[in-house]
């Protein structure tokens, strides 16, 4: 965690950030220079595969809680809206999610995976979190999304910078996976 936590101090015009505030609504699906997203239909075998393996598992961890969900509970949460990432000839890869989206505070919490394992380190998550952020600004209202990430997640937590997020604080210990406790890093992205 200290390695991610070391890039705070570097000047924050070495990284681009978009002005989330002056984004407009944009049409379904979004549109990108390498990934496209749509709304989750019925890609429920698809996703549950994904969410077996080592990384896609912590897509369905709750950081609060330790406790894991399943895709019917957050599937059929009204309160949930889920993405699926394509390629730009429709492939599915990945999923995008505004969690506990909150209609009154004007916040969600996000999630994203990269579910098939051949495209993992390409950007593809990066530009797809880019295009949900915008959705969810431009069309859903909000005004803060956040995340949780775990402490080693050093490539999740330099994506979430590099668009804007910033740490608003560390849960020591917060969360016990498979033996071992684990830190979790709140971060979020606000536009005022």
């Amino acid at each position: 965690m200290d390695i991610s936590l070391e890039k705070k101090g570097e000047s924050e015009s070495d990284n681009k950030v978009e002005d989330y505030k002056k984004i407009k609504k944009v049409s379904l699906p979004l549109v990108g220079e390498q990934v496209k997203i749509r709304l989750f239909k019925n890609d429920f075998e698809l996703v549950k595969k994904w969410l077996k393996d080592d990384i896609g598992k912590w897509f369905l961890l709750s950081s609060s809680s330790s406790r894991d969900k399943t895709i019917d509970q957050l599937v059929n949460n009204e309160r949930n809206i889920l993405g699926i990432i394509t390629l730009s000839d429709n492939t599915p890869i990945g999923l995008m999610g505004f969690l506990d989206c909150d209609n009154v505070s004007h916040k969600a919490e996000m999630r994203k995976l990269i579910g098939e394992t051949e495209h993992r380190g390409k950007g593809y998550a990066k530009e797809a979190t880019s295009l949900w952020i915008k959705y969810g600004f431009g069309n859903l209202g909000l005004k803060k999304v956040y995340l949780h990430t775990i402490e080693n997640s050093i490539r999740n937590i330099t994506i979430n910078k590099e668009l804007g997020f910033e740490i608003e604080g560390v849960l020591r210990k917060e969360c016990f996976v498979e033996g071992n406790y684990y830190d979790i890093l709140r971060m979020s992205l606000i536009i005022e």
